[in-house]
């Protein structure tokens, strides 16, 4: 759950879920996701976010059938030339998370002709990532995420 502040420059961890853990982004075959359609939308709004927030960094990030986990580093921009609405105000995780998630929602939408569809669950989960090792674990524990999909907790065979 969302705590503290999340306006700070760092490196943070987050796993967004869809509405009732429904899988609409593809299947794990043997250990390796298999996106459809729908998972390359949020693989490319995920990819966009530094396009719209210049100050935001993506490290590791995969999309699972259910949910994504990534790793979003908010950059220090003391002293940097940002656009004039991000000189006055800082951006909280929650925006971002919100953003990714409200641009992701509008085009699944599009595509599959499904307006105003609900795609995601309304919170979140974060993770402040506060050292090297605590980085390198996590970005090991993304990447072998499909791998481990049978004991996932997302994974609907374990409703």
């Amino acid at each position: 759950m969302v705590r503290g502040d999340l306006t700070r420059a760092g490196a943070y961890f987050v796993t967004i879920r869809t509405r009732e853990r429904e899988c609409l982004f593809g299947h794990i075959v043997n250990g390796k996701m298999q996106m459809n359609g729908i998972g390359q939308i949020v693989r490319d709004a995920w990819n966009g976010l530094p396009h719209h927030y210049p100050h935001v960094e993506l490290d590791a990030f995969i999309v699972m059938p259910n949910h994504v986990h990534g790793i979003v580093i908010i950059a220090d921009h003391a002293g940097t030339r940002l656009p004039r609405p991000y000189k006055k105000r800082k951006i909280t995780l929650g925006q971002i998370v919100a953003y990714f998630k409200s641009k992701a929602t509008k085009q699944i939408n599009e595509w599959r002709n499904t307006p105003a569809l609900p795609v995601w669950q309304g919170d979140y989960d974060q993770d402040v990532i506060r050292s090297k090792n605590k980085l390198s674990r996590t970005r090991k524990y993304i990447a072998h995420h499909p791998a481990r999909w049978a004991d996932d907790e997302d994974n609907p065979i374990h409703s």
